[in-house]
């Protein structure tokens, strides 16, 4: 009597199919995309190699058990094997250590479907570590079964036949962003010699909220500030391990070496898409790439979130929208199912420039910042009614041309640009209701006023904002890094500053305003455009969702 059985470290019962939700069941393999090897360049995943025990945690085990006498097995062949499309996808090593001396053999992988096994000493187990080499994609399911066949002949001049298989399938993790509501481990921001006051109130933000800060130098930044945009990131888990993944974007600008030789390194992971054959427009930059805190909609959970994206939505010529390679990775991760959103109003058309969510004390545990230009003007008028009208705005900003708030509500123009705004804020508002599942109660309306300017070389006219972009902030845990407005001076106070206060303070939270003015508000950006976070990973673990 032989037995033949692949066991997988799976933690889940279960072991020939693949199945969702937390009575699933199903093994779990990591893309081995950091580098913890001694090699220069590339990922672990680049090599055929074990680079010692460091590499060997980030790979899943797989071991084949045989029990039967040795005559049988001489009679026999066993074969480990792979379907052939997924050869590309994963790469195996089986365990011929002995004793002391570590030795491993990759058996399957690239160009390499299928091994035949060496015979079998009676009773045995052979232990074998998968490396995935490919995360999910629009090609690509994340599935891939290991089968182990024995194979017998009836005679010698026939070909053998197979009269047992056993099979185990794995699913490649999925790459997971973090939303604002998750802790902040660390921060990023890069330094250049116009912006140290900007990086000092960084620096003491992060030590409020006890983060590391990582501060990228203008030799390896070359004057790109907007580390927001080049990079987001997430993490990858398997049962036995969890890694931190950067998400390199294919904008390439002067950071566009950051994420890979600085930020890739030891138990930390990295991966990017290339646009293809299509053009990087702004709505590519990670800026343009946030994620709400778990939700639930229509009695469907949400627990990992979702992925919101800025794109034109409605169809016309010249409209911007992410490339296809960076929407169809997105969406193959199956576990925070992508919402598209309308930004092309927008100059730059990122998200991130009138939606931001913070943590809250009470409610859903979050809530939804929205900039309004309604609320603003509402402000502003309640002020010109208590007899503060002649309140200026930018009055601290040598060179900026002064506004009263008198000025700003008569201007017919700035009106009408903020009410094709507004409209365009209230379009997502419905959008984000109905598919993140929220109520008015919410989301909390922060006073903001845009302008509209052309867009060179469309000609298009644009929104940008008329001052600093206050829901473009940094969250760290309670700790909010918030562009300073420089509004109306009211009783020795920014009125702007004190109604963002007067909303926010309640949840729990501490507003900590950043001049960013020269340095980002007027190269179109803001605060968030100008930092980056690592965040703890969510508890909840992801294979127990169902997409």
């Amino acid at each position: 009597m032989s037995d033949i059985c692949l066991d997988a470290d799976t933690r889940r019962s279960g072991k020939r199919n693949w199945t969702w939700g937390p009575r699933g069941h199903g093994a779990v393999l990591l893309v081995n995309c950091d580098r913890d090897g001694p090699q220069a360049a590339g990922m672990d995943k680049d090599d055929d190699k074990v680079l010692g025990c460091r590499d060997l945690k980030d790979m899943s085990l797989m071991v084949l058990r045989t029990r039967g006498p040795e005559e049988f097995f001489a009679q026999h062949k066993l074969i480990l094997h792979i379907p052939t499309s997924k050869m590309n996808k994963v790469r195996v090593f089986q365990d011929k250590s002995e004793g002391f001396q570590a030795q491993f053999e990759m058996v399957l992988g690239p160009h390499k479907a299928s091994y035949v096994l060496e015979p079998v000493n009676g009773c045995e187990d052979r232990t074998f570590y998968i490396e995935g080499l490919t995360f999910p994609d629009a090609d690509f399911s994340g599935l891939v079964s290991f089968s182990v066949t024995l194979l017998a002949r009836a005679h010698q001049d026939v070909p053998e036949f197979p009269i047992f298989e056993d099979t185990v399938v794995f699913r490649v993790a999925p790459w997971i962003m973090t939303p604002n509501t998750l802790a902040p481990q660390e921060v990023y921001v890069c330094s250049i010699k116009e912006n140290q006051s900007f990086v000092e109130s960084v620096t003491a933000l992060a030590k409020k909220a006890k983060c590391k800060l990582t501060i990228c130098p203008e030799e390896v930044n070359d004057l790109d500030v907007w580390i927001q945009d080049e990079m987001e990131v997430g993490y990858i888990q398997a049962p036995h391990k969890t890694l931190p993944v950067v998400f390199d974007s294919p904008r390439d600008g002067g950071l566009r070496d950051f994420p890979f030789k600085y930020v890739l390194g030891p138990d930390f992971g990295y991966v990017t898409r290339n646009s293809g054959s299509e053009w990087v427009d702004g709505l590519t930059s990670f800026g343009n790439l946030e994620v709400s805190p778990p939700v639930s909609v229509r009695g469907k959970e949400y627990p990992l979130g979702r992925i919101l994206v800025g794109s034109n939505i409605f169809p016309r010529i010249g409209g911007r929208e992410l490339v296809k390679p960076v929407w169809d990775f997105l969406c193959a991760q199956k576990v925070q199912a992508p919402i598209e959103l309308f930004s092309d109003w927008l100059l730059v058309g990122h998200v991130d420039e009138f939606l931001s969510f913070v943590p809250a004390r009470d409610g859903k545990g979050f809530r939804l910042l929205l900039a309004s230009p309604v609320a603003c003007f509402q402000l502003f008028r309640e002020k010109q009614l208590e007899g503060h009208g002649a309140a200026v705005m930018f009055e601290q900003i040598e060179g900026k041309e002064k506004k009263t708030i008198d000025d700003i509500l008569s201007d017919q123009t700035l009106r009408a640009h903020n009410k094709y705004v507004q409209g365009c804020i209230d379009w997502n508002r419905e959008i984000l209701k109905r598919d993140l599942g929220l109520v008015e109660r919410d989301i909390v309306d922060l006073p903001q006023l845009f302008q509209l300017v052309k867009n060179n070389p469309s000609k298009k006219c644009k929104a940008e904002a008329f001052f600093p972009d206050m829901v473009n902030m940094v969250v760290l845990g309670k700790y909010l890094g918030i562009p300073k407005p420089f509004g109306p001076i009211v009783n020795g106070r920014c009125c702007l500053e004190e109604k963002v206060r007067s909303l926010l303070e309640p949840l729990g939270l501490n507003c900590t305003f950043i001049d960013d003015f020269f340095t980002y508000h007027e190269r179109k950006g803001d605060v968030h455009c100008g930092t980056n976070v690592r965040r703890k990973p969510f508890s909840f673990k992801w294979w127990n969702v169902v997409p």
